[in-house]
């Protein structure tokens, strides 16, 4: 059994017997808890702590565990909340967008579904793909590397900086880059930087949830920009620019979330010329640059190494491509705005902790990183395949206009007329929870859509299980759209 399992549930079957013992009484030795339980020393060290944590018990070095009060708390006195719905939108009706946040779209990829359910909607990869060792052997040298536990420059270490600058290319530097605490972050401190509450900001539609809900959190309005095959519909973002009058465009030129396309090379040039003749800045999300399928080939260079004129403020997440709490990413833009990003920033969150940041190098400078990201790019093309040729196996009724070369997600179609909402709760009736479509769009979708992950879950033979699960609710859900 994993150690983490091991812990939880010995914490559990001491929790429930603390009724046995009085106040400041005291719990039974390490070892003979090793010895009743047959597990580790340390799984007992673990168990107690967490106890300790949530105030059931007090531990002294040399005397034990002992009892800290009754194990059943006589519940407090129920309060009156009800004040706070008055508090909280006291002044609303002058707010042009609600200051409500709907975290709905981001809680559906990072809550774990219950036992036996498979994690079609998974936005990490499974821990089998994850550098775990490596990341444990990073964290470990640098925790003894000197000044590791110091303050750090707030724009973040410079070998870091500058290691992120090689990897992005062109000609950025270590100087236009700020080490940030993740993807999610670096997308806040963007927005904030960039628009005032109130103003709009152009999005890809679909787009991701997550920034959906950022932008709302700021009081932006997001405007939905067709996407196609070939990324953003440029035609359609000079117009939206127009209308607007915008000074944001966000988007994610690589394998795009959710739809997975890549901008094309014809385009590029034109996303920079169009925001450039409007006064705007394009914030550039490269989420999943280290997620590419083994197949991919030569990947584009990001935006920003193309951009001598500080158009681009492009956002590059190592989270994706290591653990979810392995929260390290880039901040690079060029000229006033990256003063703005960095006030803003350290007025947040100061810095990205010293050691994390030093783990970071200490990771990607060994030779186990290259290895791992050969090993993804493997298994990632494994899953992608095996999930694509089981679809069309199993069902045809479910339109996939588009196998990305990367990222970790495919984008389906429901039938005309579909119910999302329904097929959605069949599917984890069946057991498999998916991500329905709804939210990844700021306005009124166009149809039906479902995102389905492969990266969350344990490999190819769990992958043609969920599906053939999902044939079970699309039966339910779609009984006569079925192909014969």
């Amino acid at each position: 059994m994993h150690e983490r399992s091991s812990v939880g549930e010995l914490a559990d079957q001491l929790r429930r017997e603390l009724d046995r013992y009085s106040p400041g009484g005291k719990l039974p030795s390490s070892r003979v808890l090793v010895e009743r339980f047959r597990v580790s020393p340390v799984t007992v060290s673990r168990a107690l702590a967490q106890l300790a944590a949530e105030g059931l018990v007090v531990t002294r070095p040399g005397a034990g565990a002992f009892l800290t009060g009754p194990a059943r708390a006589v519940a407090a006195p129920a309060g009156d909340t009800s004040w706070q719905e008055v508090a909280l939108s006291a002044d609303g009706a002058a707010d042009l967008v609600p200051r409500s946040v709907d975290a709905s779209g981001v809680t559906v990829s990072l809550a774990a579904p219950p036992p036996g359910v498979i994690e079609f909607n998974g936005g990490y990869l499974h821990p089998s793909l994850q550098p775990e060792r490596a990341m444990a052997a990073a964290l470990a040298r640098a925790g003894r590397r000197p000044g590791a536990w110091g303050r750090p420059p707030m724009e973040g270490l410079p070998e870091l900086r500058a290691w992120f600058a090689r990897t992005i290319g062109g000609s950025v530097t270590a100087a236009e880059v700020l080490v940030s605490s993740g993807g999610q972050t670096s997308l806040t401190t963007a927005l904030r930087a960039l628009a005032p509450p109130g103003a709009p900001v152009l999005v890809e539609s679909p787009t991701y949830p997550g920034m959906l809900a950022i932008a709302r959190a700021a009081g932006l309005r997001p405007v939905p920009v067709p996407v196609d095959p070939d990324g953003v519909r440029t035609e359609l973002l000079a117009d939206a620019f127009r209308a607007t009058g915008a000074r944001v465009f966000v988007c994610q030129p690589l394998f795009q979330n959710p739809t997975g396309a890549v901008l094309a090379p014809d385009r590029r040039a034109q996303v920079l010329r169009i925001a450039r003749e409007a006064g705007a800045f394009v914030v550039e999300d490269d989420f999943v640059r280290r997620l590419a399928h083994e197949d991919a080939g030569q990947l584009p260079r990001p935006l920003v190494a193309d951009d001598p004129d500080g158009v681009v403020v492009h956002v590059g997440s190592l989270t994706k491509a290591t653990s979810p709490s392995f929260r390290v990413s880039a901040l690079a833009a060029r000229g006033p705005v990256l003063e703005r990003l960095r006030a803003i920033q350290v007025v947040d969150t100061f810095f990205v902790p010293r050691p994390l940041q030093e783990a970071t190098l200490e990771l990607v400078g060994s030779p186990a990183w290259p290895r791992h990201l050969r090993s993804i790019a493997a298994e990632l093309r494994a899953r992608r395949d095996a999930m694509t040729a089981t679809l069309r196996l199993r069902l045809p009724e479910l339109a996939l206009p588009h196998i990305p070369s990367g990222g970790y997600h495919l984008w389906l179609r429901l039938p005309d007329g579909g119910d999302e909402a329904a097929f959605t709760a069949a599917a984890l009736r069946a057991g498999v929870a998916l991500t329905p479509g709804r939210p990844y769009f700021s306005a009124e979708p166009p149809a039906g859509h479902v995102r389905l992950s492969f990266a969350a879950v344990a490999g190819t033979e769990e992958v043609a299980e969920g599906v053939r699960r999902l044939r079970t609710a699309c039966d339910e859900v779609f009984p006569a759209k079925r192909s014969t």
